[in-house]
């Protein structure tokens, strides 16, 4: 319980550092977010936990698919806002958007042979 309550600080300690950065330069905060910090830190745990290279190739690889339906939203919420669109109907829009995209790269990456 204590490594979990470990990971879950360090985590959240980085996503914190990572939005005090952007309230002060949003250029060098969207820098840091858009490392792929997130997916080192879950492959150091994976490591960590399971010492199993092919687990952490196919997380990896698995990561690389799902990154590409994701780019679609860092669009949408700046086209949306700067249409005059509140901040919540926006990442709410963005979110449902960017699940469709996820639901049809489950769908369509089976046809393509990339397992997920």
């Amino acid at each position: 319980m204590l490594y979990l309550l470990v990971k879950a600080v360090v985590s959240g300690v980085l996503i914190a550092i990572i939005s005090e950065v952007a309230r002060r330069n949003p250029g060098w905060g969207g820098l840091l977010a858009s490392l792929p910090l997130t997916s080192l830190i879950a492959v150091i745990w994976l490591w960590r936990d399971t010492r199993d290279p092919l687990r952490i190739a196919d997380q990896a690889t698995s990561t690389f698919w799902f990154v590409l339906p994701s780019l679609p939203l860092f669009l949408i919420i700046p086209a949306m806002l700067r249409a005059g669109w509140g901040f919540w109907p926006t990442i709410l829009i963005a979110c449902a958007i960017t699940l469709g995209l996820y639901a049809a790269m489950f769908a369509f990456s089976a046809r393509l042979g990339i397992r997920l």
